[in-house]
C-alpha cells in the first residue's frame, strides 16, 4: 500500500491554512543594490578587538549552552536607554531572537486564541497581523488618517476600540512608522496608558528610533512609571545588525518576567551575545552614532535630489526613519499611479539592477515606492536609475 498522503485540513489549524505570510524583501530580489529591507548600508559598527579582529570561536565555549539572562548585554541596553533604576533597570529588559520573537510572545502569553483581538494602525508592520493569524487572534484595523501626505494615528476610533464591548487586548504602534517613517507623540500614547477603564497593553515599535529627533521614544513613559506599556527595538537598523537578530523589549519587570518564563530556554545564541556585547561597548557606540549621522546626511541629500526628478511627489510621513516613502505620479503629473510604481520597481530591480520596495497596495501609500537611504555612492544610483526609468516609462 502506498503511504496515506498527509491530511492538511485535519492536522493544521484552520487560521493557519488561511495564513498569508509576511513577505520579507528578499523574497523578491537578492542581487544587485539592495534598497529595500532599511538595512544599515553603512554596515556594523563592530570596534576593532584588541586582541583579534574576528570573533575568537575557541574563547566562546560553544559546546555549551549560552547564558540564558545575558545580564551584561541587558545592563548596556540599560546604559544606552536611559532606562531608570526605579523602572526595574535590567529587570525591565527582554532580549529576543529579533523583535518577531517578541511580537510573537506577547500575543502568546495575552491573548486567548478564537476569543481576543489585536489593534493595529495601518500602514505598518506586517509581521503584527501574521502573528496573530498564527496565534488565532483577530485584528482590528484602524487605518491612520492622511491629510497633505502626513500620517497619524487615528486617535478618536482607536479610542472607540478601546471602550467597546470587546476592546482589543493588544495595541500596536510603530514609531517611526513602517513604512511611513513618521514618529507618534507621546500624548497620543499617553491617551491610551492613562484610559480609565481599559486594561490592554500598548506595544511601541522603536525599531528606526535611532534615526529619529531626540524626545520620541517611550521609554521616558516606562521611566515615568507606566506599567501597561511595552517598548521593542532592535540592533538590526541604526546598529547594522539585522544578522545577529537581537530584538529588546523595555517594559514593567512584572511582564518582562513574564515574557522570560515563556521564551525559550537558550534564545539567543553565544555568537549573537559576543557581538552584541561588542556593539555596544563605548568604542562601537561613537563608531555607531557617525554612521547613524552619516545616513541622515544621506537622507536629506536624497530628499533634495528626488525632488529635482519629474514624475514624483514629495516623500510621504516624516524623515525619522533610514527611508523615504516616495510617490511615483502618471505620465500626466497629478496622481500617484500604482501601476507605473510597480512597473518601475520591477524594471530597477530585474534590468538596473536596484532594489526598492514597492508599497502601492497599502493604505495611503497608492503608486509608493520605499527607498532605504544607502551609501552617498548608492543614493547617487538612485537618482540616476529612478530618472532613466521615469523617462522611459
Amino acid at each position: 500500500m502506498a503511504p496515506r498522503p498527509l491530511e492538511l485540513k485535519s492536522l493544521i489549524r484552520p487560521n493557519v491554512l488561511a495564513l498569508q505570510p509576511y513577505r520579507c524583501a528578499r523574497d523578491d530580489y537578492s542581487d544587485g543594490i539592495l534598497l529595500d529591507a532599511n538595512e544599515n548600508a553603512l554596515g556594523h559598527s563592530l570596534a576593532a578587538d584588541a586582541e583579534a579582529e574576528h570573533l575568537d570561536l575557541d574563547a566562546l565555549s560553544l559546546h555549551r549552552y549560552p547564558d540564558p539572562a545575558q545580564l551584561a548585554i541587558k545592563r548596556r541596553v540599560v546604559d544606552l536607554r536611559g532606562v531608570a533604576e526605579s523602572a526595574g533597570g535590567a529587570a525591565a529588559v527582554f532580549l529576543g531572537v529579533g523583535s518577531d520573537e517578541i511580537i510573537d510572545l506577547v500575543m502568546r502569553i495575552t491573548c486567548v486564541p478564537g476569543r481576543d483581538s489585536i489593534l493595529v494602525a495601518p500602514p505598518t508592520y506586517g509581521m503584527y497581523s501574521v502573528c496573530a493569524a498564527m496565534n488565532d487572534v483577530a485584528i482590528v484595523k484602524i487605518p491612520q488618517r492622511v491629510v497633505s501626505g502626513r500620517f497619524s494615528a487615528d486617535m478618536r476610533p482607536i479610542l472607540d476600540a478601546i471602550e467597546s464591548a470587546s476592546p482589543p487586548k493588544l495595541v500596536f504602534l510603530t514609531s517611526p512608522g513602517n513604512p511611513t517613517g513618521s514618529c507618534i507623540p507621546l500624548d497620543d500614547v499617553r491617551q491610551l496608558l492613562d484610559h480609565p477603564t481599559w486594561r490592554g497593553l500598548v506595544i511601541v515599535d522603536e525599531a528606526y528610533i535611532d534615526f529619529a529627533p531626540e524626545g520620541f521614544s517611550a521609554v521616558s513613559l516606562i521611566n515615568e512609571g507606566y506599567q501597561n506599556l511595552l517598548i521593542m527595538q532592535t540592533l538590526s537598523k541604526g546598529f547594522g545588525l539585522a544578522g545577529i537578530r537581537l530584538g529588546i523589549s523595555i517594559a514593567a519587570p512584572a511582564l518582562t518576567q513574564i515574557l522570560t518564563n515563556a521564551k525559550a530556554p537558550y534564545n539567543i545564541s553565544t555568537p549573537t551575545a559576543a557581538l552584541a556585547l561588542r556593539a555596544l561597548k563605548p568604542e562601537s557606540l561613537e563608531i555607531f552614532r557617525g554612521k547613524v549621522a552619516t545616513l541622515i546626511e544621506n537622507r536629506q541629500w536624497l530628499t533634495e535630489q528626488l525632488a529635482t526628478l519629474d514624475g514624483l511627489a514629495a516623500p510621504l510621513g516624516l524623515p525619522h526613519a533610514n527611508f523615504l516613502l516616495v510617490p511615483v505620479l502618471a505620465r500626466s503629473g497629478k496622481e500617484p499611479d500604482s501601476a507605473r510604481a510597480q512597473r518601475i520597481y520591477k524594471t530597477m530591480a530585474e534590468e538596473r539592477g536596484l532594489v526598492v520596495r514597492y508599497r502601492g497596495h497599502e493604505h495611503g501609500c497608492a503608486g509608493c515606492l520605499r527607498i532605504t537611504v544607502g551609501t552617498r555612492e548608492e543614493c547617487e544610483a538612485v537618482v540616476s536609475k529612478l530618472r532613466q526609468a521615469l523617462e522611459e516609462l
